[in-house]
């Protein structure tokens, strides 16, 4: 089966844009990553697409009058490339409804928190903050309405007596990388499944 072309939208150093990369080596992987687009000039990522032979495009949201230019003009690159699929990866842009109706069912976003609980940012802060007893980061489709779109999977972690912000969201970012290319492998399936028919 042909395997569905994938865009990458990140905002700086794209570590899960690396473990969609590393998962796409694979043969029997659906998707290919055929390119990394960034709004932000400083993104990390860039760099490292550029050197794995993956487009690096960037989209430099401050070039643009409105966000409905720079929505427009992402959107035309995503069409000439071929694109069937759009996964976020720590892109910090809101997307506007018209956007994602264009990519209904075809683009989704990991968040670092289990939705519904935690949308939005600081969510490890935030956890800690409430002493919830587990954490842990949610792939879902993209809709209107932030962080809260279908959800395709999700991982567990514990919130342990000493963690700071930061080593939980290390732990968050481990299992962030193990299930968005599993999710990403299977929004990608049920679309050939339906398109097959």
């Amino acid at each position: 089966m042909k395997r569905l072309r994938a865009a990458v939208l990140i905002s700086g150093r794209g570590s899960n844009m690396m473990a969609l990369a590393e998962a796409a080596r694979a043969s029997d992987y659906p998707v290919t990553i055929a390119c990394v687009i960034s709004n932000r000039p400083d993104a990390e990522g860039l760099a490292y697409a550029a050197r794995h032979g993956i487009a690096a495009k960037l989209i430099d949201h401050r070039e643009f009058a409105s966000r409905e230019g720079f929505e427009a003009a992402l959107d035309r690159y995503l069409r000439a490339e071929a694109i069937d699929l759009i996964a976020c990866a720590g892109f910090m842009r809101v997307l506007t409804g018209n956007f994602v109706a264009g990519w209904e069912g075809r683009m989704i976003n990991i968040h670092p928190s289990l939705l519904p609980a935690y949308k939005g940012l600081h969510t490890h802060e935030r956890v800690l903050a409430d002493g919830a007893p587990e954490h842990g980061c949610t792939v879902h489709q993209v809709t209107a309405e932030l962080d809260a779109g279908p959800i395709i999977l999700q991982a567990r972690v514990p919130v342990m007596p000493d963690d700071t912000p930061e080593t939980l969201a290390a732990r968050v970012l481990t299992e962030e990388h193990r299930i968005y290319p599993q999710a990403l492998a299977m929004l990608a399936r049920d679309i050939q499944a339906k398109t097959s028919t």
